[in-house]
């Protein structure tokens, strides 16, 4: 079996599990379970990426930094979501802004093949939260702006980077 089988089989029975938490206990419940779940993955992940690529640089220059940070949450999303199933790309758009674009969401499709799209809330801007917590960023906004669940052509997804705190390092 490839990874990428393991991975579809995995997302596969997650739809299925999220489906009997949410006829069982509703779909409230279901997403609110589905994104803690997700969130301390996510930090656990960035917190990985983050001791493997060292401090971030504090440079001065916001561009270059948020440039790094990029890269990291990329890392982070490469780490979590095989590439293979999903097609995404971050660019950075202002000072403080790093923008998500997400193609195509694996995890998506599998909670509709499942059945369960109906009250399915993503969890994304939880991931988004995690890895931010795991890199030690601080995000002034965190949201969707589109969403490929509510049948947008791309996931938008805008995290706005807070600016370190005075006396920090980097």
């Amino acid at each position: 079996m490839s990874t990428s089988e393991a991975y579809r089989l995995w997302w596969q029975h997650d739809a299925h599990w999220y489906q009997g938490v949410a006829a069982r206990f509703g779909p409230e419940a279901a997403n609110e379970i589905n994104a803690e779940a997700l969130r301390k993955i996510a930090v656990y992940v960035a917190g990985r990426v983050a001791r493997s690529s060292g401090p971030l640089p504090g440079t001065g220059d916001p561009g270059k930094d948020l440039e790094e940070l990029r890269r990291r949450y990329d890392a982070c999303g490469d780490r979590m979501f095989p590439p293979e199933l999903r097609n995404a790309s971050t660019e950075v758009e202002q000072d403080d802004l790093i923008v998500l674009t997400l193609r195509r969401n694996f995890a998506v499709t599998m909670v509709r093949m499942a059945g369960s799209l109906d009250g399915y809330r993503c969890p994304c801007t939880d991931i988004h939260a995690g890895w931010s917590e795991g890199l030690g960023v601080r995000l002034t906004e965190n949201r969707a702006e589109s969403c490929l669940r509510d049948g947008d052509k791309a996931c938008r997804l805008l995290m706005r980077v807070a600016p370190p705190d005075p006396g920090s390092e980097g």
